[in-house]
């Protein structure tokens, strides 16, 4: 079934598609566009995350999900490929190939998508009605930009740097330091 990339479709044909597909493609509005491969950097500061997560959320209602796991959000009809995401919610992972909502999403930037996570995904991942906060994470220096929703249901920013650990108070966890999401990478602190 190939469906050129830039032909609009509705969502239905696009998970038809995408089940059918050797390689990985995201949904934004109606149009397909394929998805690059990461750097070994890049995969191993996503393994970090999400080891770090899956550590910390073990034996919780809290169920983290890695790279293959798609992720719809309904009100910017959008499906993405979150790099690591965090679901704190009732139920427990099935077999549905796509999540609904998010407690949390981390995206790794890479050249090629750096624009594209901070603008138009950061604008989709807050209409997610669950979601708590969205980390843009750094591949080039010990970098993460938190774009978090207080309790009010307002939007704030605060960047982190080497050294720091981000604040996960509002997910019941101690805070989590840039020295081990970059484990294992040239990237200094």
């Amino acid at each position: 079934m190939g469906l050129p990339l830039q032909q609009a479709l509705h969502l239905f044909d696009f998970l038809a598609f995408e089940n059918a597909s050797q390689e990985r493609h995201e949904y934004v509005g109606g149009r397909i566009h394929a998805m690059t491969g990461g750097t070994m950097k890049h995969n191993r500061i996503t393994g970090n995350i999400f080891r770090i997560l899956s550590n910390r959320f073990d034996g919780s209602a809290c169920q983290v999900f890695v790279n293959d796991m798609k992720l719809h959000v309904q009100a910017a009809d959008c499906v993405y490929y979150p790099d690591v995401f965090l679901y704190c919610g009732s139920g427990v992972a099935t077999d549905e190939k796509v999540a609904q909502d998010a407690t949390l999403v981390v995206e790794v930037l890479s050249e090629s998508t750096a624009a594209i996570d901070r603008r138009e995904k950061l604008a989709a991942y807050q209409k997610l009605p669950g979601l708590r906060a969205y980390w843009i994470v750094s591949q080039a220096v010990q970098g993460v930009e938190v774009h978090s929703r207080d309790a009010s249901g307002h939007w704030q920013a605060v960047a982190y740097s080497a050294g720091e650990s981000i604040a996960a108070d509002w997910l019941g966890v101690e805070g989590i330091s840039l020295a081990s999401m970059y484990t294992g990478t040239d990237i200094a602190g």
